[in-house]
């Protein structure tokens, strides 16, 4: 109750409040930030995700300014030979405002990447966006096969089902790639697992699934017992290391990041940066109450 309480005021505090404890999660408001932390990641045998913070926008105007911001971000992070690839929130160019508006700038910057033979990632939002989110992974897939791939949520109680659905489009030679995270925004029950246990459960088996099917996938979880589960299906599998990574957010778990990697497993980080930090910020503190307590502490104990 107090964790909601806090969690639900914080926003409504001033940002240089809500930075202090925003910074260690976030790489900096500017892409030269995102590429110094980048390349200090790269240097510990970590590679990473790029992406520019903000979604849900109101005019097609702002995602035309977002589109040109990625590409920009492609040409930056390429000629600074930065080990990484990105990823793209739908929403941010327009997709509940005009979805093919949305999927024209999304292709721009696919084949951006593609000239360059980087890969762009495509997030899953919340349930309203999700059809639509997988029918433009589809669109793009067909044209750019090894350059685009989408993020699929296990506590989403669909999420089998469109597993399934997409296997048409795996190729020996190019499979798909995924990844798989637990999911973070709030839905009803009636569409999504709410226990602990039971979105574990269907974590490991959707896991379980791509590993029968040789679809590549990023390993995206900060919870050791799913590090462990995914740890005994690849040796069950016996997974290439080429066919998997692990991934985990900047600033969160670094010594179990570190393991990760000591043990010899490919890490990717994901980097967020940009002005719009303020909103990702509050919402991941809605979404996870339980950081409002440990900020509290943090504050009266940094004064």
């Amino acid at each position: 109750m107090f964790n909601r309480f806090i969690a639900a005021i914080l926003p409504y505090f001033p940002k240089k409040f809500i930075w202090i404890f925003s910074r260690p999660y976030i790489s900096g408001e500017t892409i030269e930030d995102a590429m110094r932390v980048s390349k200090e990641l790269n240097s510990k045998n970590m590679k990473v995700t790029l992406d520019v913070l903000g979604e849900f926008i109101n005019t097609l105007a702002e995602a035309e300014e977002n589109k040109k911001e990625y590409l920009n971000l492609i040409e930056v992070t390429n000629k600074s030979g930065i080990d990484g690839n990105f990823s793209v929130k739908p929403t941010s160019f327009g997709l509940l405002i005009d979805e093919e508006a949305c999927y024209t700038y999304v292709r721009e910057i696919v084949a951006k990447a593609a000239s360059v033979n980087g890969f762009i990632r495509i997030d899953m939002e919340d349930s309203p966006c999700t059809t639509s989110e997988i029918e433009l992974f589809r669109r793009l897939h067909s044209e750019f096969p090894a350059n685009v791939g989408l993020v699929v949520q296990a506590y989403m109680r669909r999420t089998m089902e469109d597993l399934i659905g997409m296997t048409d489009m795996n190729q020996p030679e190019i499979p798909l790639s995924y990844r798989l995270c637990k999911g973070i925004y709030v839905e009803p029950e009636a569409i999504a697992f709410k226990k602990y246990e039971e979105i574990n459960k269907h974590y490991l088996e959707d896991l379980e699934f791509m590993f029968k099917n040789k679809i590549y996938v990023g390993i995206a979880t900060h919870d050791k017992p799913l590090i462990d589960g995914a740890y005994k299906l690849i040796a069950k599998y016996q997974v290439q290391k080429t066919m998997y990574e692990f991934q985990m957010l900047y600033g969160v778990t670094p010594k179990l990041r570190e393991s990760i990697v000591k043990d010899g497993h490919v890490m990717r980080v994901y980097v967020p940066f940009g002005k719009k930090w303020f909103g990702y910020s509050t919402r991941r503190l809605k979404e996870n109450p339980k950081m409002a307590s440990h900020i509290m502490k943090a504050i009266f104990y940094k004064g």
